[in-house]
């Protein structure tokens, strides 16, 4: 538990914040006396929209989601809520992982930059990054760094969704990627996003070099440790959560939305509540109202059983 947002020394839980809006007294008949309503057959459910990131949140650090967090997600949809994921991942990269937990619906992918149905398999909206934009940003990073050169990757526009990267960048290459000895090849093709790392700088100095470099022209956002994002300007995962929440027919107040990493600090401050993992960045601990178990104890899972008992 922790601070309600924009409050001080008010505890502030999910529990509390889906109950801050119930009536205070019973409604009464025209003589005063108290009126006896009817029981709902079924409850409306607690922040009807659940919005939850992947890798470090809903996923494990094995890459699966637990039986566990699947039947509290199951729970949640009986209920009348509905799941929505909202990952810097792209469609391609997380479609698996989707069709793992049998998600269906829309998706928010890329930081935001996409909107992607899962069911229909298709992208509905997509941002594409302007390459020369981009390298101008990298090498202006460097140049302010002044510690040598980056270790590159570069996913390349979709369909393809393609990661190019430089040798350096991972200590393991993933499948799929193509590893450049000549970092011309990272621009020679429409891209989505840039991912930069140093070996030896702190995550959180190459990303405000990144950004002070940026100017405005990009938008910068740090996501996985060793990987600082570059997207195109106006991108973020409260701006893509919004385009979902709109078709939808959800609000913020609707919303509690689950999240580890910087990158997520824009969808918790959008959401009427926001839930940090214990394994969180603490700069994302800072804006959250709650603060759940870790990714590998199935913190989505604690929560949501608490918002949906089992009756």
């Amino acid at each position: 538990m922790s601070v309600t947002k924009g409050t001080t020394g008010t505890v502030h839980t999910a529990d509390a914040a889906a109950s801050a809006a119930m009536p205070d007294t019973a409604p009464t008949t025209a003589s005063g006396a108290a009126r006896i309503l009817p029981r709902p057959r079924t409850a409306p459910p607690r922040f009807p929209l659940v919005a939850t990131d992947l890798d470090g949140t809903l996923l494990r650090s094995d890459l699966t989601v637990s039986a566990r967090t699947r039947d509290a997600l199951a729970l949640a949809r009986h209920r009348g809520a509905r799941h929505l994921v909202v990952t810097g991942r792209p469609a391609a990269s997380c479609r698996e992982f989707l069709v793992a937990i049998g998600y269906r619906g829309l998706a928010v992918c890329g930081q935001g930059a996409q909107l992607y149905d899962a069911s229909a398999d298709r992208l509905l909206v997509s941002a594409a990054l302007d390459r020369e934009r981009a390298r101008s940003v990298v090498e202006r990073t460097e140049e302010a760094l002044n510690a040598g050169p980056l270790e590159l990757a570069v996913v390349t526009a979709a369909p393809e969704n393609r990661c190019v990267v430089t040798p350096r960048f991972a200590d393991r290459i993933r499948p799929g990627w193509g590893v450049v000895e000549d970092r011309e090849e990272l621009w020679s093709g429409p891209i989505e996003k840039v991912l930069m790392r140093h070996r030896e700088l702190p995550d959180g100095l190459v990303a405000a070099t990144a950004e002070r470099m940026g100017g405005g022209e990009v938008a910068v956002t740090h996501s996985e440790k060793g990987m600082i994002e570059v997207l195109p300007a106006g991108t973020d995962k409260a701006v893509g959560l919004q385009l979902a929440a709109d078709r939808m027919g959800f609000t913020p107040a609707d919303t509690i939305a689950f999240g580890d990493m910087p990158n997520d600090i824009p969808m918790l401050n959008w959401a009427g509540f926001g839930v940090a993992m214990g394994n969180a960045h603490p700069d994302l601990v800072a804006v959250a109202d709650e603060r759940a178990p870790g990714h590998d104890e199935d913190g989505v899972a604690v929560v949501l059983e608490r918002l949906f008992p089992r009756s």
